[in-house]
């Protein structure tokens, strides 16, 4: 998604099969570090993919959902776009993009009919946050699994269902009147943590 010729060439071999209704912008990397522990090629790499990729998908999506009369935009954030997060530097500079960029999307194509709109998910149990522990805890794994889950206020990481099913109906039908928001899917930890 990092190249752009690439992306147009394949959205639009994707349009040749059929309408396209609805982008889900959710390819992305993580990155841990402060900006002094961020070395340029980690602060490039989060960049091209976290923030051009979605700029990539955007520019060879939105004339398809143009031409088809309108759609449905939704990027993949993080809580960390709002909220401070200790070793997080470039990861939540990417993010806070990915937010204004769905600000910016949902203001200019009101008239075209293109909703946009974000999730904000905060720690999902994936196979990155599985690596990330067994990386940095070797050992320890259980204990640290058992003390990432609950920094969330309800005491347990979300499962990638969960935030589809966000996703799902954010693209239906049935959210028609939502744009412009940002859904922080966070179990708590944005208004619960003390």
């Amino acid at each position: 998604m990092s190249n752009q010729q690439q992306t147009v060439a394949l959205v639009n071999q994707i349009a040749g099969q059929g309408p396209i209704h609805i982008l889900v912008n959710n390819a992305g990397v993580s990155h841990i570090g402060t900006v002094e522990t961020t070395s340029e090629a980690d602060f490039d790499r989060i960049f091209r993919i976290n923030i051009k990729g979605v700029y990539n998908c955007l520019y060879a999506t939105i004339p398809h959902l143009k031409a088809n009369g309108g759609g449905v935009v939704l990027n993949m954030a993080s809580i960390a776009a709002t909220l401070g997060i200790p070793d997080r530097f470039a990861y939540s500079m990417s993010k806070g993009a990915v937010l204004t960029m769905t600000l910016s999307v949902a203001k200019d194509y009101l008239k075209e009919n293109i909703r946009c709109n974000c999730i904000s998910p905060a720690r999902v149990h994936t196979p990155f946050v599985d690596g990330f522990i067994a990386k940095t805890y070797p050992g320890r794994e259980a204990e640290m699994f058992e003390k990432l889950s609950k920094t969330q206020p309800i005491g347990r990481m979300a499962e990638p269902e969960e935030i589809g099913a966000l996703a799902l109906y954010l693209c239906s039908d049935e959210a028609g009147f939502i744009t412009g928001c940002d859904y922080p899917i966070d179990g708590g930890f944005t208004r619960l943590n003390n």
